[in-house]
């Protein structure tokens, strides 16, 4: 499938000890219906057991940005930051295509 320029976003999560397994249950549980998004995939670290990575493609920069304003995506957040410990990596990609793309 054809697209034009796409936007990935590739992000480390440092989770509080222990978090690990309700923070990723919150992250997956607010993506449901946001436009724009073509894949959301949460996985964990294989040699952090305090670490999330998230990686992300969207039609486009803009329908990244307006995800962060849907009430589902807020609540997320809201409910998912005390379980937070910080940030690791993060990329930003421009995908080219494959399997679910």
């Amino acid at each position: 499938m054809a697209h034009g320029t796409l936007y990935g976003l590739i992000g480390k999560l440092m989770v509080q000890p222990g978090q690990r397994e309700a923070l990723s249950e919150i992250l997956l549980d607010g993506i449901a219906g946001m436009p724009g998004c073509l894949s959301y995939v949460v996985a964990n670290d294989s040699s952090d057991d305090d670490a999330l990575w998230v990686t992300e493609v969207w039609e486009s920069q803009e329908a990244h940005r307006d995800s962060l304003n849907l009430e589902s995506v807020q609540k997320a957040i809201a409910k998912g930051k005390p379980l937070i410990a910080g940030f690791g990596e993060r990329f930003e990609t421009q995908p080219l295509g494959g399997t679910g793309l």
